[in-house]
């Protein structure tokens, strides 16, 4: 199996080795649909609950409390969507399983950068390259509300517009990676990694 790499936005390929982390591995055809949603809202809580043990903040101060709260949220609201995001549009025929997780950076700041990885169509990969395009040449504000109002009138397949609110209403900072993998078993796919850091 061979295969090429391309990376889009802000994406940190590397972390350093002392950082804390989590990573889950999902493998996607072994429950069905309906309880796969329900453990990925299990899983995006408890991402956000591990990574505020990360926190170095006091939770016997009400201000600090407030801030973990907050943490939790956020990290909870971007973790279910990136990983609904890697089940919803994950080829399947690929086999490969899906990883989702969360890096805990500190610098002058605290970042949680969560992420998610799953296998995409070809066509589904030219979709979400488009829309990155889309991203980075327009305000993330009017393309949200140009969201709202085509969602409202259709059913669109790839709106991005939960990608779009963590954007607006976090403040985050969005990567991707493409590798295109081939294999003699089945026609050629990617594998794509969403990444996105919040300041908590």
């Amino acid at each position: 199996m061979g295969h090429r790499m391309q990376t889009f936005g802000n994406f940190i390929d590397k972390f350093p080795p002392e950082q804390d982390s989590l990573e889950l591995t999902f493998t996607p055809t072994s429950v069905p649909l309906k309880k796969r949603w329900r453990n990925n809202r299990l899983s995006a809580y408890f991402i956000a609950d591990y990574f505020t043990t990360f926190l170095p903040l006091d939770d016997s101060q009400i201000e600090e409390q407030k801030r973990i709260h907050e943490s939790k949220s956020a990290v909870s609201y971007v973790a279910n969507e990136l990983l609904e995001n890697a089940m919803k549009y994950n080829y399947e025929e690929a086999h490969s399983q899906i990883k989702f997780g969360v890096h805990f950076l500190q610098n002058s700041s605290l970042i949680a950068v969560v992420f998610a990885s799953n296998s995409v169509t070809v066509n589904n990969q030219k979709k979400l390259e488009n829309f990155i395009h889309k991203l980075q040449n327009n305000d993330p504000e009017n393309l949200y509300i140009e969201h709202l109002e085509k969602n409202a009138l259709e059913e669109d397949q790839c709106s991005g517009l939960g990608i779009l609110t963590i954007i607006n209403d976090y403040n985050a900072e969005i990567g991707w990676k493409f590798e295109k993998m081939s294999s003699q078993n089945h026609d050629s796919f990617f594998l794509v990694t969403t990444m996105v850091q919040i300041e908590v």
